[in-house]
């Protein structure tokens, strides 16, 4: 029985509780809605008002010269596009999904070591990765001069260009995604699942159909879904290697420097709905059905491949793979030894120094890029580490009306390709706002650190959100009862416990902050131009030593990192993802 003598006080106890924890929640909302608003929602509606907007008045007429059969350069774009994506999907499937499971199913000598060198595209920045695969399958690339050697041939028997050039980049810098999120999925399988079924009496070709596959449906769907957007949104290789084949990223490129503003508006407008269409439609996937199927206590079954016929051949194709995927490491490493001029007619290159790499050191001109990428990448970064950590709190921990839609926002960063984000900050930020303190930013060093910014605030909030999900609510709980303050209890209890998590995010929004290329050429000066930017410049003049060594600089970078962030944090580069 509830004596009433007590009951009355605690009514007022819990109420203003209540209304203490929602005022709470505002205060830290307010931040996080105040920075997507500003720097996300903003420059996205306001390049969409710059394509429905003429003159003062409101109009379609951009998307009718889109998509009018008069200017088919737009239509065209799009469809290659499109079906570039298509193909990349097929072909990153095709490589990624078998290696998944050589490497995760079956042991043989050298296993462990060769599943480490699949994920090695995963160290070569966007640009990189192109630059390489044009030293050695270029037209003067090592492997073009050398077959041309041996046979003794008039001219390069095949240049990497066109459309089957970007598939080959593609294919070799998205597998990784099939790869790892289906070794992923293989590793979270129940093995007694497939026994059951082969002690039923089915086949391995019914079991393979009927129940691993099925389990391995979302980790695929998401793998497609990733790289069909990452392939719609790539920018570097058809950037280099496009020649006359048109897609639309580049399109919007081409828009801007021609002075088509309203034109670029609209091709971003449509490249943005293409992309957020996909991301809501893996959220929706991702929803919609529970495939968890591990168990405590259960380990991934591997097969030990005893018959010799089978491992040994295993054995030369896990070789013969990792010197391909090492292949464009080792080019870049070679070439950076090469000194400027002396690799012009012959076949291989025939002297070798430190001198690319004595010239960065000493020629402070020459430094000044890769100041500026870790200066530039560091202040984004910074940002992302306090932000994300702050928008996930909110997200994971607190309850407020309109969640899934601040989710959305967060993501939008991730969804949008890097063209459509620097030309939305173009549009928004080449005039006085608020959000800018009444400063143009379009055209100063600021806007580059912005940029990096904002792509990857998904990336800290994404490693966080599972760090925190992870968190028993009780260990809050018991440090505010104990008398701690919010602050304190976060400093003290959650923020040493979510840190590796963070981290995890955090370095990787560094690493490719340092690589990124396709924001910074929209909006570098030349005061801040970053690292990609002087590899691009150094390819423009045939300096291909010292844009090896710009690159070897940015994969040390970004390996140093990945190690420390295994070795102090436990985070593994396969689990970035």
């Amino acid at each position: 029985m509830i004596n009433p003598a007590t009951k009355g006080p605690t009514e007022p106890i819990a109420s203003r509780r209540v209304i203490s924890d929602k005022g709470f929640t505002l205060l830290l909302l307010i931040p996080v809605i105040l920075v997507l608003v500003s720097y996300v929602l903003y420059p996205s509606l306001k390049t969409l008002a710059e394509s429905v907007w003429m003159k003062g008045e409101f109009t379609l007429e951009n998307y009718k010269r889109f998509f009018s059969p008069e200017s088919l350069s737009n239509l065209e774009a799009l469809w290659n596009s499109f079906y570039i994506s298509l193909l990349s999907v097929l072909l990153s499937a095709l490589i990624g999904v078998p290696l998944a499971f050589i490497f995760n199913r079956y042991d043989f000598p050298g296993r462990r070591f060769f599943a480490t060198a699949a994920i090695m595209p995963i160290v070569l920045p966007p640009l990189v990765g192109v630059m390489s695969f044009m030293f050695l399958y270029g037209e003067s690339g090592l492997v073009t001069r050398t077959i041309q050697d041996w046979f003794n041939m008039d001219e390069a028997p095949f240049k990497l260009s066109g459309v089957a050039g970007i598939l080959l980049v593609h294919a070799y810098t998205m597998y990784v995604y099939f790869y790892m999120t289906v070794s992923s999925a293989i590793k979270g399988l129940n093995p007694s699942l497939e026994e059951a079924a082969t002690n039923l009496g089915a086949g391995r070709w019914t079991v393979f159909r009927r129940v691993t596959l099925p389990l391995l449906t979302p980790a695929l769907v998401a793998a497609s879904l990733l790289v069909f957007m990452t392939s719609m949104a790539s920018f570097s290789a058809p950037f280099l290697l496009a020649g006359g084949f048109r897609v639309l990223s580049l399109q919007i490129y081409f828009s801007k420097i021609n002075g088509d503003l309203d034109m670029a508006a609209t091709q971003s407008v449509i490249l943005s709905v293409i992309s957020i269409s996909f991301l809501l439609v893996m959220r929706w996937y991702q929803g919609r059905r529970d495939y968890r199927v591990s168990e405590k206590g259960v380990s991934t079954h591997r097969r030990e491949v005893s018959n010799p016929w089978v491992k040994w051949p295993l054995v030369i194709v896990g070789v013969t793979g990792v010197v391909f995927l090492l292949l464009p490491h080792i080019t870049l490493a070679i070439l950076s030894l090469v000194p400027e001029g002396s690799w012009t007619y012959q076949t291989y290159p025939t002297r070798f120094s430190l001198e690319n790499y004595i010239l960065l050191m000493k020629d402070p001109h020459i430094w000044k890029p890769i100041r500026n990428s870790l200066w530039m990448a560091a202040l984004a970064t910074a940002g992302n580490f306090l932000f994300g950590i702050l928008t996930s709190y909110v997200l994971v921990k607190r309850k407020f009306r309109g969640k899934n839609v601040l989710d959305v926002m967060v993501m939008l960063p991730w969804s949008l390709p890097a063209t459509v984000v620097a030309m939305n900050m173009i549009l928004a930020f080449n005039v006085p706002t608020p959000f800018t303190f009444g400063k143009v930013l379009v055209g100063t060093f600021w806007i580059l650190p912005l940029a990096y910014f904002i792509r990857h605030i998904p990336l800290v909030v994404r490693s966080t959100n599972a760090a925190l999900e992870q968190l028993d609510d009780s260990l809050e709980e018991a440090a505010r009862n104990l008398g701690a303050r919010w602050f304190t209890t976060f400093r003290r209890v959650i923020l040493p416990i979510i840190l590796p998590g963070i981290m995890a995010g955090t370095l990787l929004a560094f690493v490719t902050a340092v690589g990124e290329f396709v924001s910074s050429v929209m909006l570098y000066t030349i005061d801040n131009r970053p690292i990609s930017i002087e590899i691009m410049n150094q390819l423009r003049m045939f300096n291909l030593g010292q844009a090896a060594a710009y690159a070897m600089y940015q994969i040390i970078l970004i390996g140093v990192v990945l190690l420390i962030s295994n070795r102090f944090f436990g985070v593994k580069a396969e689990n970035s993802l």
